[in-house]
């Protein structure tokens, strides 16, 4: 089986795909696996570091306003679709699969063009741009939330998958994670993270609710910032008296890339509603406080969030509203009302849908099979 993948711009695109990797490597000792992303995007460290090869092209989305360099972002398009041509014909894969991001585009539109079949997985309850533009030549469509079909054209196949995890995420035990971390047992401990980027929003208020904690010791708590919070965020908390290099129950970092490993060992998690953010949640019963972004397509995040929260599956915090303190108190209830978190991580866990990277594998291996 030799297998093409591409999708990234953020972690939430890229993070399926290594999933799907990691089930098709699972599957087929030989299978021969070839990522596709944008070059000096965040796709390119986290391939390097599942040990998968990887092609870079260079692509940039369409402004949403009138501008010259929309005339640059189709210029680019066209250039990266050729340059994709080449890489699928020298690799002759078996299947190209997208998993968003304006890069999956001119990888996946070249394969169409070429003929080999070609999948993509929207993570998202409403889909993109690339996955609608895509999709009515795609031999399977995935999609995660029900209902997303309404969204689509019309497709040769359509399948409710789910977001596909990878297997570290659901096999890390709270005991292993926690002894790798330092944490003790009984500790509470707090994972709160930005999205590869850095929400500004969140790592704003962050700097209070760290500076706080640092001074009355409550609880444990990582804190990932995005690229963009790393620039400046040190900076603001050594202002408040907290230095982020220093040893203790609080750590700052600009990016998790053992992940899995603070998912299984927190109590509870602050983060954004991201497809993939959700499903993790959902899979692992975390309870957790949902700050949806504001600034995505149709207000997705909030109908994601609003998905968990309104089967007691998680807490609804909307960016408008947020602040150290409400966040402070928010963590304190938890911390002190274990009932309480055991309730939202039950609930969570019943939105779950953990076959999903297993429901993929099968269609893929059916198709190309055919």
């Amino acid at each position: 089986m030799r297998v093409i993948l591409a999708g990234g711009g953020t972690a939430g695109h890229c993070n399926p795909a290594l999933a799907i990797a990691g089930i098709i490597k699972s599957k087929n000792k030989d299978a021969e696996i070839l990522f596709i992303g944008n070059e000096g995007k965040i796709e390119e460290t986290l391939v390097a570091k599942a040990g998968y090869p990887f092609k870079a092209v260079k692509t940039q989305g369409f402004r949403r306003k009138l501008t010259l360099e929309n005339f640059k972002t189709v210029q680019l398009y066209l250039k990266a679709r050729s340059d994709c041509k080449r890489i699928i014909a020298e690799f002759r894969p078996d299947v190209v699969i997208g998993t968003g991001g304006y890069v999956s585009g001119p990888v996946v539109a070249a394969a169409q063009r070429m003929g080999i079949p070609t999948c993509i997985h929207e993570q998202n309850a409403y889909p993109g741009v690339t996955s609608k533009m895509l999709a009515g030549k795609a031999d399977i469509v995935f999609i995660s939330f029900p209902g997303s079909e309404q969204y689509f054209g019309k497709t040769k196949k359509m399948v409710l998958s789910g977001n596909p995890l990878r297997e570290e995420v659901l096999s890390t035990s709270r005991e292993e994670a926690r002894a790798k971390l330092g944490i003790p047992r009984d500790a509470f401990y707090l994972l709160s993270f930005a999205g590869s980027l850095g929400a500004l929003e969140i790592n704003r208020a962050m700097v209070d609710f760290i500076a706080q904690n640092a001074r009355q010791k409550d609880f444990y708590h990582t804190h990932a910032t995005g690229d963009r919070g790393w620039g400046w965020m040190p900076d603001a908390l050594r202002d408040r008296g907290f230095d982020v290099g220093q040893k203790g129950s609080i750590s700052v970092q600009p990016y998790l890339y053992d992940m899995p490993v603070h998912l299984a060992a927190a109590d509870a998690v602050i983060s954004r509603a991201g497809a993939i953010t959700l499903g993790v949640l959902t899979a692992l019963g975390k309870p957790a406080v949902l700050i949806p972004s504001p600034n995505v397509t149709h207000n997705h995040q909030y109908y994601n969030a609003r998905s968990l929260s309104d089967r007691g599956g998680a807490l609804l915090l909307e960016e408008k509203d947020l602040s150290a303190e409400k966040l402070y108190e928010m963590i304190l209830g938890l911390k002190e009302h274990p009932e309480q978190r055991a309730a939202l991580g039950r609930h969570a866990m019943e939105l779950a849908l953990p076959e999903a990277a297993e429901t993929i594998y099968k269609e893929i291996y059916d198709l190309i099979r055919k």
